[in-house]
């Protein structure tokens, strides 16, 4: 405001001169003078207008040093203010740019140390920066492949999907393609505007451990099988015969014998472990009667109760399921196994089948002890145990819920587990509604199979 009275005032004091003159001397000359400084005005406005205009035709913002500073117009009165405080902007900006420059050159040489490899994409996917490491992750040349779309370099059909899907919770494990012994782990993270980062690992190191871990379990399991399968046979034969030197004896055989047994059922599960995570193992799905294999896992499931327990099956879908049978029994086995190794004498044990939100769902509830929410989180878990002590007197390996977890991941299932304190436990299993095959009719049939017992289970809260 200061500075709009003060250019006013010349404007004010030039009026006032003009008027002295019209009275004191005449009008014809008072307008001269009045005009003759308003010409020198317009002239000298109309050049430093042009000066300005022609030092901005002249001006890169992409190159600015200490010499543009320096090009900048010089005048007096108003535009040498004007000029004044567009140099010390230019200055300023100069600075920042500075200051952001060699922060970015900061970032750019610590990305360029970095084992992972790093690429920028734009909103439209197209490479902007990549660092060394993932031009030798993914034999890629930043001079030449700037602007590129990235799947015109990377071009795995498994990428270009895990492109377009959206869902990056997860890396993708793919195998160079111009190196075939290196494996990689790729993935994107959006941020900014619709930009993203590509994250590139060589995992191979860690693949072949893997690799290694797994074929040594099998392959040592694989070697036990045979001699624990023959003591075991011979322990039997032994508990068989009549003649016994003590009752000592007798015990220790048929401890020997049931360790055996414990032996057996453990390289058992390590073997479908093994082949679970095989990668070479390619999943075989066929049309399958769940309704059927329900029903078959209810009578083993009786049978190990030894009429211990109150069991029920509720079929309440006809739908039946695309997926390995063998598999999936030896999941849904499990998980009915279990409900009857940790149910006390007399509980209930429900098997169901059923659909929900469109999906498959399988669930087992039974009222034994429960599990505490602390380690409900690691039950999948190789070998751990919630008890050690009650894992040993009923027998289980610690390698149930891993397989389940394996099975269920195989076909695409999501794993619940609900569980409380005295209060029992539901298993539940969903699977996707890709995985359904509906009857013939297309419709749910409900209540087509229930073998009631005489009591409920309550539902945990």
């Amino acid at each position: 405001m200061f500075d709009l009275w003060q250019r006013l005032t010349g404007i004010f004091l030039l009026i006032v001169v003009t008027a002295v003159l019209w009275v004191a001397v005449d009008a014809v000359t008072a307008l001269l003078l009045f005009s003759f400084i308003l010409l020198g005005i317009t002239i000298h406005h109309t050049y430093c207008l042009a000066s300005l205009d022609r030092w901005f035709q002249r001006f890169d913002h992409t190159s600015i040093d200490p010499s543009t500073i320096s090009t900048i117009p010089s005048s007096f009165g108003p535009w040498g203010d004007v000029f004044i405080r567009l140099t010390r902007f230019i200055r300023r900006y100069y600075r920042s740019r500075q200051t952001l420059s060699k922060a970015l050159e900061r970032l750019q040489r610590a990305t360029s140390a970095m084992p992972e490899g790093i690429i920028i994409l734009d909103e439209a996917n197209r490479i902007e920066w990549c660092n060394p490491s993932a031009e030798q992750h993914l034999s890629l040349d930043l001079k030449l492949d700037v602007g590129q779309h990235v799947t015109h370099l990377v071009r795995q059909v498994q990428f270009v999907t895990y492109l377009t899907a959206g869902d990056y919770s997860k890396p993708l494990v793919i195998k160079q393609s111009r190196y075939e012994e290196m494996i990689l782990s790729l993935q994107l993270v959006p941020y900014g505007d619709k930009e993203k980062l590509l994250i590139s690992r060589d995992i191979t190191r860690f693949e072949k451990m893997e690799i290694m871990r797994r074929d040594f379990i099998a392959n040592v399991s694989h070697e036990l099988r045979t001699p624990l399968t023959i003591i075991g046979g011979f322990l039997e034969t032994l508990l068989d015969e009549e003649i016994k030197d003590s009752e000592m004896e007798k015990r220790a055989l048929t401890l020997m014998a049931d360790q055996a047994k414990r032996m057996q059922r453990l390289v058992e599960d390590l073997l479908t472990l093994s082949r679970l995570e095989n990668a070479q193992n390619i999943l075989h799905e066929e049309d399958i009667d769940i309704a059927e294999l329900l029903h078959s896992l209810f009578q083993e499931a009786q049978s190990l109760s030894a009429e211990h327990h109150h069991i029920t099956l509720n079929i309440l879908s006809d739908a039946h399921l695309l997926g390995s049978v063998d598999e999936l029994r030896s999941a849904l086995g499990n998980l009915v196994s279990n409900a009857v190794r940790y149910t006390p004498e007399g509980g209930e044990i429900s098997l169901n089948w059923t659909e929900e939100q469109d999906q498959g769902l399988f669930y087992v509830q039974d009222s034994g002890i429960g599990i505490g929410p602390e380690h409900i989180l690691r039950l999948t878990e190789r070998f751990y145990r919630v008890d050690r002590s009650r894992s040993r007197e009923t027998g289980g390996t610690g390698l149930g819920l891993a397989i389940v977890k394996h099975v269920s991941g195989r076909h695409q299932a999501r794993m619940e587990i609900v569980s409380e304190i005295e209060k029992g436990s539901i298993f539940k299993i969903w699977f996707p509604a890709k995985r359904l095959v509906k009857n013939k009719a297309g419709s749910t049939a409900h209540d087509i199979s229930s073998i009631p017992s005489n009591k409920t289970i309550p539902p945990i809260p």
